[in-house]
């Protein structure tokens, strides 16, 4: 029989999606006011994958992907995806479309994690209607995507720039 453990801490990132390059820096500073240093920014990465957000936050849209100094317990990430909900309404527009969108995750030696909202058949729900979305698996040195990952995070830019935060993540594991 297997006794439950107390699971490894995990590095907390988020991946901010606008077409507002004045807006990073408000997102960012609540962010950090609730989940500590940012350890990692990106530059802005062109997201042109899909025209799926286009409707509500606009055309020409790019993100940056962060990741934080702080690990985290990986039963944290429902209310890290609901803070990031509260965040993104308060950028909304007066006719109440986002601005931006937030989605925390995680990175763990074995996998990237992703916080949603939206149900679907390989995203258990964690708690209060927040589903984990396992994004990618980490095997031969690398990320690499499986059958349902979205078009932009089986980018090669994308997945270097999660290596380089995993790489980040393995040595903060090793020096504790």
């Amino acid at each position: 029989m297997s006794s439950p453990k107390s699971p490894q801490p995990v590095k907390l990132i988020a991946s901010i999606l606008t077409g507002e390059h004045d807006l990073i820096d408000k997102v960012c500073e609540k962010l950090t006011s609730r989940f500590g240093l940012i350890d990692f920014i990106s530059d802005a990465l062109p997201f042109n994958f899909t025209d799926y957000y286009e409707k509500e936050i606009g055309k020409a849209l790019f993100r940056y992907l962060i990741s934080f100094k702080k690990l985290i317990s990986p039963d944290l990430l429902p209310s890290i995806k609901l803070y990031a909900n509260e965040i993104e309404e308060i950028f909304l527009r007066q006719e109440g479309t986002r601005r931006v969108n937030i989605d925390p995750g995680y990175i763990a030696l074995h996998h990237l994690i992703l916080a949603t909202c939206k149900s679907f058949s390989h995203r258990p729900c964690l708690r209060d209607g927040v589903y984990a979305d396992m994004t990618l698996i980490f095997q031969d040195k690398t990320f690499s995507p499986l059958p349902w990952t979205f078009p932009d995070y089986r980018s090669d830019e994308l997945i270097s720039l999660l290596n380089k935060i995993r790489d980040m993540y393995y040595r903060q594991l090793k020096n504790r």
